[in-house]
């Protein structure tokens, strides 16, 4: 039961993550990611949470929309990972052109002082 609930957990914090991503609330989203995350995509260098958090501004330049579907959450003791298929939309405020990526997100989850963190994303998404 209680892994039962430890996935319920991951995946209420995934949706608090797409939630606040759309309302462009990073002080949210920044509270889910622990100090030493790294962040993975394609032919970029890894990204700390400081780097991740740099890059937030660039987003209030747009409306973004994400569809989610969550394939599968597993949970060992205080290690979990989510893989996530994603669709996300981006409009620029006013004027421009409209643009999405979609592919396969893996997140890795840490429990940290009580509360599920992610330390580990390997976003796969690409222009379509």
């Amino acid at each position: 039961m209680q892994n039962q609930n430890e996935e319920q957990a991951i995946r209420q914090l995934v949706s608090t993550w797409l939630s606040a991503t759309e309302a462009g609330n990073d002080e949210q989203v920044l509270s889910l990611i622990a100090d030493n995350a790294v962040f993975l995509m394609p032919g970029q260098p890894p990204m700390t949470k400081a780097d991740f958090a740099a890059n937030q501004a660039a987003h209030k330049q747009f409306y973004i929309h994400i569809d989610s579907e969550i394939q599968e959450v597993q949970v060992v003791g205080e290690w979990a990972y989510c893989w996530n298929k994603l669709n996300v939309v981006m409009s620029p405020h006013g004027d421009g052109t409209t643009f999405s990526r979609s592919g396969n997100s893996l997140s890795i989850f840490q429990k940290q002082a009580g509360a599920w963190l992610i330390v580990r994303d390997a976003n796969m998404l690409v222009a379509v």
